[in-house]
């Protein structure tokens, strides 16, 4: 199985992004109810069948943590003030 993100939602279709980077365009009333962007789905890999996807809320809950922890990082190095070009 493999973890795909909601990124947007056009109308009545949902982007997704897979791990790897490739893009489904599906129509939103094919997911699991509660999907929203940045919902994180668990499917199979290759060519998914969304109706049986999962909401995965765990994995969801680690990646937001992850990247606010990367956030807070470069925040660290921000020396603040005006950018010079």
């Amino acid at each position: 199985m493999g973890y795909y993100v909601v990124d947007r939602m056009e109308g009545t279709i949902a982007v997704i992004v897979a791990d790897d980077g490739r893009t489904f365009d599906v129509p939103r009333n094919e997911l699991p109810k509660g999907s929203r962007e940045g919902t994180v789905l668990r499917a199979d890999d290759g060519d998914p069948d969304w109706s049986k996807a999962q909401i995965d809320e765990a994995e969801g809950r680690r990646r937001l943590e992850h990247a606010r922890e990367t956030l807070r990082r470069l925040g660290e190095t921000d020396p603040g003030g005006d950018i010079e070009l």
